[in-house]
This record gives structure tokens, C-alpha cells and sequence, in this order.
């Protein structure tokens, strides 16, 4: 019986460092951040302004973070307008107040999903590099904090 548990053990210990390989090498990117989310102290907030100074600073990345920024508030508006419109909808035709908080939650996610797709489309996003612009802004911010 001893066997049998140690077998188990070593099959789903198995599983499951191959389920983290798998799942590590797709979301790889998230390594990028590590250095920013894995700190000791983590870094302050930053505010719109000191988002322009680095817009202003960075010729090459800025411009690409600003798009990054634009798309954000077409998505924010986009899921605006799909959760108070699923919403009403919902609320006009069956008067349930379950029913309509859950079409509110449902109809922002969707709304903010194809505001994105509008964004991607509109911005061209798909032609910019926005990781990386970011990764630029995060070391930025990281050198402009500790003073380097």
C-alpha cells in the first residue's frame, strides 16, 4: 500500500511540473514584469503626469505608450456602454434585479472585449511592440524613483 501512494505521489508530482511547463511557456511574457511585481519594496504609484514626462522623454516608445493609453479608454468606454445597455435591456423586459446586475457584469466584459477589438483595429495596435513600451516606462519609473 506504501508503494501505491508513492507512485501517486511521484504521477501527480509529474503532472504537475508538467502542467507549470506548459503553462510557463506560454505566458513567458509575464517574465518581463517579474523584475517590476517581485520586488521587495514595491514601486509608488505614478500619476498621468509623470506618464507625459516619459512620453515626452522617450521618442521611440512613448508615442507607442500612448496609443497603448488611448486603447485602454476606447475599451473603458466600450464596456461602459455594453453593461448599460445590456442592462437596460435586461431590466425593460424581465424587471429582475439579479437578472440585470449579472446582464451589468456580462455586458461590461463584452463591451470592454470589443472595445479592445475596435482599439486594436482603429490604433492598429498590432503593429506596436506595447510590451515593450511598457517594460520602458516600468524602468523608467524604477531608475526615476531610486534616483539613478
Amino acid at each position: 500500500m506504501a508503494e501505491d501512494s508513492s507512485s501517486s505521489q511521484s504521477f501527480l508530482r509529474r503532472y504537475w511540473e508538467g502542467y507549470k511547463e506548459f503553462w510557463g511557456e506560454r505566458f513567458s511574457f509575464l517574465d518581463n514584469y517579474s523584475r517590476f511585481i517581485k520586488r521587495d519594496k514595491p514601486l509608488p504609484s505614478w500619476s498621468d503626469s509623470d506618464v507625459e514626462e516619459f512620453i515626452a522623454s522617450d521618442p521611440l516608445h512613448g508615442p507607442t505608450l500612448r496609443t497603448a493609453r488611448e486603447a485602454v479608454k476606447i475599451s473603458a468606454v466600450g464596456g461602459i456602454i455594453g453593461a448599460v445597455s445590456t442592462a437596460g435591456v435586461t431590466w425593460k423586459y424581465s424587471r429582475s434585479l439579479h437578472g440585470t446586475a449579472l446582464s451589468l457584469g456580462a455586458g461590461a466584459v463584452f463591451g470592454w472585449t470589443f472595445g479592445q477589438e475596435v482599439a486594436n483595429h482603429w490604433l492598429q495596435l498590432y503593429r506596436l511592440d506595447t510590451m515593450a513600451a511598457q517594460v520602458k516606462f516600468m524602468e523608467w519609473w524604477q531608475n526615476k524613483v531610486e534616483g539613478q
